[in-house]
């Protein structure tokens, strides 16, 4: 009777009694079990990566009609204004041959426009002001901006949509991509909104600003002083961290979904993740944009877009047209000329502070479709997610209970066996290959995958499938469980992975991070394939049940590779200008061990349906053991190339001239300052052409004199500057022209302050330093008040940059000092003050100097002089 009584209840959920032990006693021929994982990476490489790069056909002039972005005539443009070089803020390019340029071209859209339909203003302009960014107070003068608005004729709208780029450029550099491919693309979406009778409902402001590289100081005086800007509402705004390729959203709002409703709906090639927005918001990734200055002083929502790929020529000599395929300009041009027609018609433009509704989650598949959803509805679908994972794993077990005819608490003391196991297999798959990165940088063998980025599949990928697969193979291979069988073992390994995934959404959600929806992605695959297994009964036919399973991780497993390699793209030039004082390989192992968690992390398990699943452990080791070899010991792993994946040094040449209080002279010294950008520093150089006898640390030099006693160009040089190396020369640098400051009055304010007044003339970029003595505070001074009473962190000197456009008239400001004593006539404060000749080659044994490196190397380089008063 009870035998009988057994029968049936196995019938019932539709497997013979010990059915399920029987089928899964043998696994697939253990060759098979290579070639499983193989699928996958080859999955990558046959989908991801050409939807990746897709980019659609251009159209030619030929093609032309007045309602499509043609992006031959944009290239047109980019190759006249790509051509006048160098664009540097007060330079001859920038201020006149730029301007007029761009004046030329939007005076001919002007003349072309319907009347009928549109007015079209021109305004160029010229801003002076000063702001507080980062470590130093930025003080300009004389910027050009070129703003257009563009009026519908039929509508009494005062709110404007606000479309910027930048037209200026970094030293040494066409900035073809960055951000001349935005500007040409903005003025061939201005020529086809004014020419076509396609009607909007509010008036647009293109402005082409002539000042962002330096400092978003064109967008600053645009958005605090123009006469439009307090009719701005929204911002779509365009720059660019590479050249070519398709351009990503990766700031939105903040707390203005509606934003995204318009993106998704009118962009026609979305490129988007709330991963990049918190990622850059959190300063994850160093990089600022006009975005900032629109939304803090201005408090403009809006969308923040730039081209991102090949990142290896931004801020390069190599930012030229040639590599910058039509096609691109075509899938941006069509996706902002769409985008900026649907937000001019947005009705949300009239009032946007009453459509203020939090952050929104968002993600493009692939480049296909893009998914959005508010904060809260992500929250929501997180904690289902997670819930829903929770209870089909509990309904598994209980039913691995039912059919196995065992206690439920057998089934849940292996459930959390296999849980320990699985946690930990996550753990190495996070860790080992953060290992890798630390050997290989105490090697000094940094960024070997920069230019081979293959490496990256034996470097990082393959030790975190070593972690993933390897505590759970070892159990495999030793545990014997009579009572549950090897494919409900194996599925529990996966509930453990599913669990795990479950917990670290709920606690990212918790802690407001929206990124979580990246777990979620194949949390929720899985419980599909897990309830359709359990409605199906294959849930208890042997290894059947992994048919499903495989066939649900396709998504996510596209979705998480393709998201990850977008950020190492996007990461791994970043790493070639992150500077000396990070590893780069730990961001970058770091990404792609997630990124083979995520993707692989219920595919990996599977390997023990098959005979001898060490075989693939071994494999896997094998090939990072030769990779290791590769990168280590062969050309292959070194990471720099000429043109394609250069080596940035950036070095000033150096005339420093210190004056005492009395006004005599207490050092000339000459020499080149050098601020590595990369990990590898000078290593890369030596045994080169370059002579480098003589290059010793800065640190000496920084605990002496303020400032280090150099002209420390921006804040980069000066977060870095004991990381700086110094080159002397014996022969002293000419600067090109002078920098002078001449004071012209003390005077004594009261009995405890004094007031100094100075004038400062040299070339368009200039710095100051100011130092005051232990018992003086700088009390009161021209410049922004709210940087004096800040206390910075960590304490430096207070930094002033100083740069012009157009208006080379002098700067003219007073210090106030206050001192308890009243006693003036000793020195009070020290004063630094340097003159940047950018575009200037310096002299002859500059120059001869600048022409040994080898062809791999970068130069960001000019000539500085810089001058130390003490008053």
């Amino acid at each position: 009777m009870a035998d009988r009584e057994k029968l049936i209840s196995d019938a019932s959920f539709g497997a013979p009694a010990n059915a399920h032990k029987k089928k899964d006693s043998a696994g697939l021929p253990w060759c098979f079990a290579s070639g499983f994982l193989l699928f996958w990476v080859l999955l990558f490489f046959a989908v991801v990566i050409p939807f990746f790069y897709r980019l659609p056909t251009a159209l030619t002039i030929d093609d032309a009609n007045n309602n499509q972005f043609i992006a031959q005539r944009a290239y047109k443009q980019l190759y006249s204004l790509s051509n006048i070089g160098l664009k540097m803020l007060g330079s001859n390019g920038n201020e006149i041959e730029a301007v007029q340029f761009l004046l030329k071209e939007l005076n001919q859209i002007k003349e072309a426009a319907l009347q009928d339909y549109f007015d079209m203003e021109i305004d160029l302009s010229q801003a002076s002001g000063t702001f507080a960014l980062k470590h130093s107070l930025r003080v300009y003068q004389g910027v050009q901006n070129i703003a257009v608005k563009l009026t519908p004729r039929n509508s009494s709208s005062e709110s404007y949509l606000l479309v910027n780029s930048h037209f200026d450029s970094k030293p040494a550099t066409p900035s073809a991509g960055d951000a001349g491919f935005m500007i040409v693309t903005m003025l061939e979406v201005l020529r086809i909104i004014a020419t076509t009778k396609q009607t909007i409902q509010h008036p647009i402001v293109f402005l082409f600003n002539g000042a962002e590289e330096g400092a978003l100081e064109g967008s600053h005086g645009f958005i605090t002083q123009h006469k439009w800007a307090s009719n701005c509402k929204a911002v779509v705004n365009l720059d660019a961290g590479g050249s070519g390729g398709r351009e990503v959203l990766f700031q939105s709002g903040p707390n203005h979904p509606w934003l995204v409703n318009y993106y998704k709906k009118y962009i026609k090639y979305p490129f988007a993740t709330t991963m990049a927005e918190e990622g850059f918001q959190s300063g994850t990734i160093p990089s600022d944009t006009d975005f900032r200055q629109f939304n803090k002083y201005g408090k403009l929502p809006g969308l923040d877009m730039a081209q991102c790929i090949n990142g290896f020529v931004y801020h390069t000599k190599y930012d030229v047209i040639d590599i910058i395929p039509l096609e691109s300009l075509q899938n941006t041009g069509d996706n902002i000329l769409s985008l900026v027609r649907g937000l001019a018609n947005a009705t949300e433009l009239h009032d946007t502070e009453a459509h203020e509704a939090g952050h929104a989650v968002f993600f493009d598949f692939l480049g296909l479709y893009f998914i959005h959803y508010s904060e809260t509805t992500g929250i929501f679908i997180n904690l289902a997610a997670a819930a829903a994972a929770l209870i089909f794993v509990f309904l598994s077990m209980w039913r691995m209970s039912a059919v196995s005819h065992e206690s439920f608490s057998i089934v849940a003391h292996s459930f959390i066996f296999i849980l320990i196991i699985q946690t930990i297999s996550c753990v190495l798959g996070l860790a080992l290959p953060l290992i890798v990165a630390h050997v290989m940088d105490n090697w000094e063998l940094s960024l070997t995958y920069y230019s081979s980025p293959l490496l990256l599949i034996g470097l990082y990928v393959s030790p975190s499938l070593i972690g993933l697969s390897l505590p759970l193979t070892i159990y495999f291979s030793f545990q014997h469980n009579a009572k549950i069988s090897r494919s409900y073992q194996l599925q529990l390994a996966l509930h453990g992975q599913a669990v795990v995934l479950a917990v670290l959404t709920i606690a990212l959600t918790a802690y407001g991070l929206r990124t979580a929806y990246v777990l979620v992605i194949p949390l929720i695959f899985y419980v599909l394939a897990l309830a359709l297994n359990l409605l199906t009964t294959l849930h208890d036919r042997g290894f059947a049940w992994t048919g499903l399973l495989k066939v649900s991780q396709i998504v996510p497993f596209l979705y998480s590779s393709y998201l990850f390699y977008f950020f190492i793209v996007v990461l791994t030039p970043m790493g070639g200008r992150s500077f000396s004082s990070s590893n780069p390989d730990i961001s970058i192992a770091l990404l792609t061990a997630a990124g083979t968690i995520f993707s692989f992390g219920f595919l990996v398990p599977l390997i023990n349906t098959f005979r001898r699943p060490s075989f693939v452990v071994l494999t896997l080791i094998t090939a990072t053991a030769l990779t290791l070899y590769l990168a280590s010991s062969t050309h292959i792993g070194f990471p720099y190339r000429a043109k394609t994946n250069g080596q940035r040094v950036a070095y000033l040449q150096v005339r420093n001239i210190f004056y005492e209080y009395d006004g005599t002279l207490s050092r000339d010294e000459s020499g080149y300052l050098f601020n590595f950008q990369d990990r590898l520093k000078e290593k890369p150089l030596l045994g080169t052409s370059v002579n480098l006898t003589g290059l010793i640390s800065l640190k000496s030099k920084c605990e002496q004199h303020m400032m280090c006693g150099m002209p420390l160009y921006d804040s980069t040089y000066v977060l870095n500057r004991h990381e700086a190396k110094w080159l002397p020369r014996l022969d002293p640098i000419e600067p090109p022209a002078r920098t002078e400051l001449s004071l012209l009055s003390k005077t004594i304010q009261n009995t405890t302050t004094v007031r100094f007044e100075f004038n400062l003339t040299g070339p368009p970029q200039m710095k100051l330093f100011i130092q005051p003595y232990e018992d003086v505070l700088l009390s009161n001074w021209s410049f922004l008040q709210i940087y004096l009473e800040t206390p910075l962190v960590p304490p430096l000197p207070y930094f002033i940059s100083f740069s012009y456009g157009i208006d080379r008239s002098p700067l003219h400001f007073f210090l106030e000092f206050t001192k308890p004593n009243g006693d003036f006539d000793v020195p009070l404060f020290q004063l630094g003050v340097s003159g940047h000749y950018i575009g200037h080659q310096g002299d002859a044994q500059s120059a001869k100097f600048a022409s040994s490196f080898p062809p791999y190397a970068i130069l960001e380089q000019w000539p500085a002089l810089y001058q130390r008063f003490i008053f």
